[in-house]
């Protein structure tokens, strides 16, 4: 059974930091895309970083690009993403997910699996 489980979300000033981790298990993903998205009262989730497993191509929205950066682990199975400089607009619940090589990386519907989520809340 695939799961990923995020950690690392939690209350933070702005301009601070985070970092969320999300913890694959239950098979092989050295073919996936390795996702993460926000999703923030009201609105719809919306697309923040991606990373193959193995090639290490990175992918970020616009309004995180300079400031988030997703990476992975390999030994541990695990994605990071690393988020600098936050913005009360960066709170929201963060779901990391896993896909498919070759699908469109920033929509949702090209993930086949999702974490539970980790809620980050940046206080102004």
């Amino acid at each position: 059974q695939v799961q990923l489980v995020e950690s690392g979300g939690g209350l933070v000033q702005a301009g601070g930091s985070l970092r969320l981790s999300c913890a694959a298990s239950g098979r092989t993903f050295s073919n996936y895309l390795m996702g993460w998205f926000r999703q923030a009262p009201g609105k719809e989730r919306e697309f923040v970083a991606a990373i193959s497993w193995t090639g290490g191509s990175t992918y970020y929205a616009d309004s995180v690009k300079g400031r988030f950066t997703i990476s992975t682990d390999n030994a541990k199975n695990t994605v990071y993403l690393q988020m600098n400089t936050l913005k009360p607009e960066d709170t929201a619940v963060y779901y990391c997910a896993g896909g498919r090589l070759g699908r469109l990386y920033a929509v949702a519907n090209a993930y086949d699996y999702w974490g539970q989520g980790t809620q980050v809340t940046v206080s102004s």
